[in-house]
């Protein structure tokens, strides 16, 4: 029985498209160039930020968004930025009566944002920043577990990536969705791990309710 969905943040959710072309302008990079950097890098299996060190070796992430911040461009997403079936599914999801959470890999300004989006909507908004840990290190699902109020085997957590999301989740014994969309999951969906580590592989966040009330162990 799955009681608790938790989802992952960029590109499950929300759609990076603008936060990584405002990356390429502040580098002063085509967008198309940036772009096709990031694609060659997730395709090598290397962490995304090596795109990064591409452009400009000794890249800092964690400086230059406070250099952005203090320019008057942070990190900025909104509604605009929400994929089209994430309101519905989470309305749907509330409905069947499944408690809801958010977790990713996210800052304290980006958690802050999360919160004045969906605080309303989900039972749990937590962050990397938040727990100091980050995927796909055990200790972040942990800490996830230990935020639901039920086992970690009726804990269904929803990402794009297999290797940061689906992977870790299912080794801390939740049930996991991998929702095709974004590079990571372009990439990797073929891939056998994809096939077969996922307890269900989806298309829309909107197949989620139906699959989890037909599901059984």
């Amino acid at each position: 029985m799955i009681r608790a969905v938790v989802f992952d943040v960029g590109e499950c959710l929300v759609d990076e498209t603008r936060e990584y072309g405002t990356w390429a302008d502040w580098l002063g990079v085509p967008r198309h160039t940036f772009h096709a950097l990031f694609g060659a890098v997730i395709a090598q299996g290397r962490d995304y930020r090596e795109t990064f060190q591409e452009v400009r070796p000794g890249f800092d992430l964690y400086a230059e968004r406070e250099r952005r911040a203090r320019a008057g461009q942070p990190e900025r997403f909104g509604e605009e930025d929400l994929y089209a079936d994430v309101r519905p599914a989470l309305g749907e999801l509330r409905r069947a009566g499944l408690w809801l959470g958010i977790a990713g890999n996210q800052t304290v300004r980006a958690g802050a944002i999360l919160r004045e989006l969906f605080t309303p909507d989900v039972d749990l908004i937590g962050t990397s920043d938040d727990w100091d840990a980050s995927k796909p290190d055990p200790e972040f699902f942990r800490r996830v577990a230990a935020a639901v109020p039920f086992d970690a085997a009726e804990t269904l957590y929803v990402g794009d990536r297999v290797d940061n999301d689906i992977a870790p989740a299912r080794q801390a014994g939740m049930r996991t969705a991998l929702i095709r969309r974004g590079p990571w999951a372009t990439i990797q969906w073929e891939t056998e791990d994809a096939r077969k580590l996922p307890t269900f592989r989806v298309e829309s966040l909107r197949e989620l309710a139906a699959l989890i009330e037909g599901f059984t162990d």
